[in-house]
């Protein structure tokens, strides 16, 4: 019925009809400027891959001489035809999502990709299609949402380039013209990526740990383009990423934890969360490398076991010092609901008062409450206060070249000299009688390449190659560097460890022989 103005409220909107209204090609602005921080746009295409069945990912960085050049997250997923292609580029469009899928609203690919690069192109190839690819634009997306057909012979030579990784099906997200990589000047670049990849590993590592813990594969490989060995030249840097557990403690800080607490949340039903309690002074990474302990206590939502909020009280209590041990993991129901509400960016969870005000009355199966919990963690970090610690001498982190889980360890053990370059290792051309030498100039232990493939059983060694013999060579030689005057007594000691780790790699060598024979 035609609407009749009057003085009574009307409790629904009249209207008199609608017209359909496609997005203003002014949207690629919007896309260009979600927020997404660089590591959370990564873990957002890689939540695609882990979506389309993939179990081994690759992040590459490609750099030459000069500068940083592109990025590519590489997997062996399902893969995708022309089809899925444009379904998948198409701006505003989402796709059906299964009950344990990582992906939620249909954005995350373009928008996480395009807040970081101006160019984004998707390949893939699945076991019954053949190599085919889009490429989308900010300037495309301007120009009436024109999306473009990449070549389909460079589809199939990209998908060729890394049959490592795909076989007979998978996906390349490639971006260019990548903002962040403009801004390192030349020369500048190692810098960058050492500091960049560090940051992405712990990301990934965390947010993705229960994923690696059940058999993902997923490393960080840097390569350079203009080195002119093979067909993408030389890699020069190469991580896999390791599994950064926030509840990975060996110990609890106190007996009878974790404890599991049912929560009443109205609009939501009982909500299950499991209550841990560290140990105080703890060292090891999924404690301390993962972030401010204040930052880092609190709630862990997960959802479909992809970790989407890493601390934080939501509303409960603020952060203090003296519930640094504290933390709590919840997953999230599969379905939605209007109590627990995950961002865009699957950084955080917003929660409504019911939520808080069902954990103010949680009690596990014994009776205990969870502001008793809050209690138990709150002694014990009073308790381990007291406690007198060894403090050990600060060191020279290692860095290219040592396999990043030794570095997790030594930085679990070692407390680190701030503002130092760390130690890289590296494989080099020596005179026959050094088995090493110092550039500490540069902060770069040279090992002889000459003894390479004895320590690599005659297999071609990658770049965190020979993981005993530089770590034991770190642990000798780590007060070499970031000296002022350099002692005779100091170069003495290097030449005769030379001597003695000559000769015995010389008898490494003849017992490998002889095995051989």
């Amino acid at each position: 019925m035609p609407y009749e103005p009057g003085t009574v409220w009307q409790y629904e909107v009249p209207t008199t009809g609608s017209t359909r209204l496609p997005p203003d090609a002014g949207y690629a602005k919007a896309l260009t400027n979600q927020g997404y921080g660089f590591e959370v746009a990564i873990a957002d295409l890689v939540d695609n891959s882990i979506d389309a069945g993939a179990d081994k990912i690759v992040v590459h960085f490609l750099r030459d001489a000069k500068r940083i050049l592109t990025l590519l997250v590489i997997d062996n997923g399902k893969g995708m035809d022309d089809a899925g292609l444009d379904a998948a580029i198409t701006v505003g469009r989402r796709r059906d999502y299964g009950g344990s899928a990582l992906g939620m609203y249909g954005t995350g690919l373009k928008a996480a990709s395009l807040s970081h690069a101006s160019s984004l192109t998707v390949v893939s190839r699945t076991k019954r299609s053949r190599a085919a690819g889009r490429r989308l634009t900010a300037e495309g997306i301007e120009d009436g949402f024109r999306c473009d057909t990449v070549d389909p012979r460079y589809a199939q030579e990209l998908v060729d380039r890394y049959d490592g990784v795909i076989e007979w099906h998978g996906t390349i997200v490639r971006w260019d013209q990548v903002r962040v990589f403009e801004t390192v000047t030349t020369g500048q670049s190692d810098h960058y990526l050492s500091k960049a990849i560090a940051r992405l590993e712990t990301h990934l590592g965390l947010y993705l740990h229960r994923f690696l813990q059940n058999g993902l594969k997923l490393d960080i490989a840097v390569w350079d383009v203009s080195s002119g060995e093979g067909r993408l030249g030389e890699e020069v840097d190469h991580i896999a990423v390791e599994a950064l557990d926030p509840f990975g403690y060996k110990v609890p800080g106190k007996a009878r934890y974790p404890r599991t607490f049912t929560a009443p949340v109205e609009g939501l039903g009982d909500v299950q969360l499991t209550a841990h309690i560290w140990r105080a002074k703890s060292k090891q990474a999924g404690f301390r490398q993962i972030g401010s302990l204040a930052d880092r206590q609190g709630f862990y939502f997960y959802r479909n076991d992809r970790l989407v909020q890493a601390g934080g009280w939501n509303g409960l209590r603020s952060p203090e010092g003296h519930l640094a041990l504290a933390r709590v993991a919840v997953d999230l129901p599969a379905h939605e609901n209007s109590v627990l509400s995950l961002d865009v960016k699957k950084e955080s969870v917003t929660v409504t008062p019911a939520f808080t005000l069902g954990v103010e009355r949680a009690v596990d199966a014994s009776g205990h409450t969870f502001h008793q919990y809050l209690s138990d963690a709150e002694a014990t970090y009073r308790e381990g206060a007291k406690r007198t610690e060894i403090v050990r001498k600060s060191v020279t982190p290692p860095g290219k070249g040592m396999d990043p889980r030794i570095k997790r360890v030594i930085k679990e053990e070692l407390p680190e000299k701030p503002g130092e370059e760390p130690i890289a290792f590296t494989w080099a051309t020596l005179p026959q009688d050094k088995f090493f030498d110092l550039d500490r100039e540069n902060n770069v232990v040279l090992l002889n390449k000459a003894f390479r493939n004895d320590f690599n059983d005659g297999r071609r060694g990658g770049s965190n190659d020979a993981p005993v013999t530089k770590a034991l060579l770190y642990l000798l030689l780590e007060d070499c560097f970031g000296l002022g005057r350099w002692e005779r007594s100091r170069q003495d000691r290097v030449d005769y460890w030379n001597t003695i780790l000559l000769a015995s790699a010389g008898v490494h060598r003849e017992r490998r022989t002889q095995a051989a024979d």
